[in-house]
């Protein structure tokens, strides 16, 4: 015999209390399974409720899955700041870049990633702030599966965190992430290093940056840029171009136009892979870091 249907509703309700995503849904299926199959009758209008709610989760996760392919691609690479609500990431993202975002010293005031270019060594990089990830953020949470569906497209991850804040609040970023299936090259941003010492970690490259201190902005630039992997390429005649090794002299050429790709027949290089200054080479030749390239065409 079935326990009263105004029992019932309530005991649903609060095994659903706090659920989202993923979480709610497999509850609900759950709930589905238990319940008495009557085509009539209070347990029918439950039955009917239970459904509308598994639809209700579905179309939920449908727009999530649409806003986590609404950050465009720009520059040569894509880094994704991540972190626990209130870990500095708006204020390092402003300090890189022109962008103005709303800041303030209380938990998601970021809801939505933000993109933004900044140029390092010359090369325009795209940072993209993904909004503090909470606990089940992997399993639907707090818009969490949406957020993680942007961060699995970057190049690379800069973990934040503010020191002096318990190195737990990271670790429960870090496990979401993980239990996503998401592996990128990382280190960890030890922000507001102004107040108190940047801590140790035993996994991660630390970089003590503070938005006040210039020479610490730079040192996380470049930080930064050995995390993308980019080889940067000086044109003789343009800006500098970040490219993924190994790079040759017709790479160079496709970045600038796809005409001048075909017509390239080689080059005259400066720098660590020549032998000499200018030395004429052909399309095949492989650059390093800092040369600087001049292409020739036919």
């Amino acid at each position: 015999m079935p326990m009263p249907h105004r029992t019932q509703m309530q005991l649903i309700r609060r095994r659903l209390a706090g659920k989202e995503g993923a979480e709610r849904t497999r509850e609900l299926r759950a709930i589905l399974a238990e319940l008495p199959s009557y085509r009539n009758g209070p347990y029918a209008d439950i039955r009917k409720w239970v459904n509308g709610q598994i639809g209700e989760a579905r179309s939920r996760a449908r727009v999530l899955s649409r806003d986590s392919i609404a950050v465009r691609r720009e520059g040569a690479a894509q880094i994704a700041l991540v972190g626990p609500p209130n870990a500095g990431k708006s204020s390092l993202l402003q300090a890189l870049s022109e962008i103005r975002i709303k800041t303030g010293d209380y938990a998601f005031t970021t809801t939505r990633p933000v993109p933004a270019l900044t140029r390092i060594h010359g090369v325009l990089v795209q940072l993209v702030e993904i909004p503090g990830l909470i606990d089940g953020a992997s399993e639907g949470r707090g818009g969490g599966r949406a957020l993680l569906g942007v961060l699995r497209s970057a190049d690379a991850i800069v973990y934040c965190h503010a020191a002096g804040r318990p190195l737990r609040e990271l670790e429960a970023v870090r496990a979401e992430v993980a239990a996503a299936g998401i592996e990128l090259p990382a280190i960890l941003a030890a922000t507001k290093v102004d107040e108190v010492e940047a801590p140790s970690h035993p996994e991660l490259e630390v970089v003590p940056v503070s938005i006040l201190d210039d020479a610490a902005l730079e040192r996380f630039r470049d930080a930064v840029w050995r995390l993308t992997g980019l080889v940067r390429i000086v044109l003789r005649d343009g800006e500098p171009v970040g490219l993924r090794p190994p790079v040759t002299v017709s790479d160079v050429a496709a970045t600038i136009h796809h005409d001048l790709a075909e017509r390239c027949t080689g080059a005259r290089v400066w720098g660590p892979s020549a032998r000499f200054p200018g030395q004429r080479v052909g399309r095949t030749h492989e650059l390093v870091e800092d040369d600087q390239v001049e292409i020739t065409v036919r």
